[in-house]
């Protein structure tokens, strides 16, 4: 009987999980749908049109540097795996502190990335934050299917659908802290944690000159009658 109580609660969670999920994604949808109604991403690429070509060449020039999928190390590498003594304690100040700034700068993605899947398995956990995001795409519905008209009016005042989208987005922004600063300061101590012992101990020193690793590109192709090779005289000529 035990068991059969687990399952059964266990397949409950599940499938509340599963729902508000679900709930999510369609609220999600929606909101996407009412942001470019009210015009939002026309104002997000009017003032993305406003900025100078200079400031677009370093934004664009800084992601591609930050998020560049290359940077994004390995498990074998993240790990060491197959390297003969790839964690161990350093002992001299100096060294400490050149392997630290050499790890972050090296694995910084793949801590980036650690950080994400706590924060992810650390709500998925945590009930009373899916269903409190659950209530709240559930209100994003409401608001939209109150406004779909253009405008709602409440006791003689009439809102349009643009003011009701900036409205709930500052309340969701407040709710989404107030529900999840638990989760976010769990993450970050946990994921600080974890990302300081690897720091600590990873020894990439072997990865340092990666970095500096030129990439050919094109075709090298020797052509015997390349000038480089022919010095204008025949080899048999010059033998004679």
């Amino acid at each position: 009987m035990a068991l059969n109580d687990d399952s059964a609660t266990s397949s409950t969670n599940s499938g509340g999980i599963a729902s508000t999920l679900t709930a999510l994604n369609s609220a999600s949808s929606n909101i996407k749908n009412a942001w470019d109604k009210s015009g939002g991403s026309q104002a997000l690429s009017s003032i993305q049109s406003s900025l100078p070509q200079g400031t677009k060449d370093i934004i664009t020039d800084a992601q591609n540097k930050v998020f560049n999928r290359k940077n994004l190390r390995s498990p074998t590498v993240f790990f060491g795996l197959g390297e003969e003594k790839p964690f161990y304690l350093e002992r001299v100040p100096s060294l400490i502190t050149e392997r630290v700034k050499h790890n972050l700068s090296f694995f910084y993605l793949n801590y980036a990335l650690l950080t994400a899947l706590l924060f992810c398995l650390t709500l998925l956990i945590s009930p009373s934050a899916i269903i409190g995001i659950g209530l709240l795409g559930f209100l994003w519905m409401a608001v939209i299917r109150a406004t779909a008209e253009g405008s709602v009016e409440i006791k003689g005042i009439t809102i349009t659908q643009k003011q009701a989208t900036i409205a709930m987005s500052g309340f969701s922004v407040m709710v989404l802290i107030w529900l999840l600063a638990h989760i976010f300061w769990w993450t970050l101590s946990t994921s600080g944690f974890l990302t300081g012992v690897h720091c600590l101990l990873r020894d990439a020193s072997m990865h340092k000159d990666e970095e500096d690793k030129v990439e050919m590109q094109g075709d090298l192709s020797l052509d015997e009658e390349a000038s480089f090779l022919n010095s204008g005289t025949d080899p048999a000529g010059s033998m004679a």
